[in-house]
């Protein structure tokens, strides 16, 4: 295993960053990255856990060309102990730049603490924000995954209330906020889409349209540069587990052996 550290200055504070390396094709580590975020009069060291692997890379992998279940909307959860107050709000997120972006919506730069995980596919990060290594980020990430629930990202923002909870108090505490607040959220199946394509001649369109509209695909797009005479390309997207079915349903309507192609 081999990392580097790298340390870069930006506006005068110091990011150290352990950058990864490929071999062969093959993922070589995992890291741990130490980050700052800004927003904040009183910023704070954040340890930031990341993972992931080679088959990661694209968030749709974990479904291996299937389903998977995600929130419907973001959710809010509060809930005191020991004075402290705990502010869980959950919401769906695509990708990195999508779970940063929610970061930066929810986070309350006043609290004391602004704590959050995230995880789409075999993608996760997550975030102790000053709390002490692994009590926080970690048990919100444990929660996610007990849940079941992927494309999501969980921040618990934490007001203390003057009585520290130890170790295994944080742990608990925001591993059970977390927790609670998926519980309850409301959730959707999320069918992953296969991006299909077919050449057809004018005077079908109409019927190729009606079994389109029929299985509900979506992002139907057509193009006339075919290169031939009275023919177009369409393209749309449609549920993994009707492919098959709208493929017949096409020959069978236009009555002609039709090449579908697949992205």
């Amino acid at each position: 295993m081999r990392q580097i550290p790298i340390s870069l200055s930006i506006s005068g504070q110091k990011l150290n960053h352990l950058f990864q390396f490929h071999h062969c094709r093959r993922l070589i580590s995992t890291s741990v990255i130490p980050i700052c975020f800004p927003g904040s009069t009183n910023i704070k060291r954040a340890m930031v856990t990341a993972s992931s692997s080679p088959s990661s890379s694209n968030p749709n992998n974990n479904r291996g060309g299937s389903e998977f279940t995600s929130l419907k909307e973001r959710i809010t959860f509060e809930k005191e102990i020991k004075k402290s107050k705990f502010i869980a709000i959950a919401g769906p997120v695509s990708d990195e730049r999508s779970a940063f972006t929610f970061l930066s919506e929810v986070r309350d730069p006043r609290a004391t603490h602004n704590c959050w995980a995230y995880k789409v596919g075999d993608q996760y990060r997550s975030n102790d924000d000053g709390e002490p290594s692994g009590t926080a980020g970690k048990p919100i990430h444990s929660a996610i995954v007990s849940s079941g629930i992927d494309r999501v990202m969980v921040v618990i923002i934490r007001y203390f209330g003057g009585i520290k909870l130890g170790t295994g108090g944080l742990v608990r505490a925001y591993g059970g906020v977390a927790a609670e607040c998926l519980r309850n959220a409301p959730t959707c199946l999320v069918k992953s889409k296969v991006r299909m394509g077919l050449e057809v001649s004018f005077d079908l369109l109409g019927v190729l349209y009606h079994q389109l509209q029929s299985f509900q695909v979506e992002d139907i797009k057509q193009d006339y540069d075919t290169g031939k005479d009275n023919v177009t390309m369409v393209t749309f997207k449609v549920d993994f587990d009707r492919v098959q079915s709208l493929e017949e349903a096409i020959k069978v309507s236009c009555s002609r052996d039709i090449v579908f192609y697949k992205h």
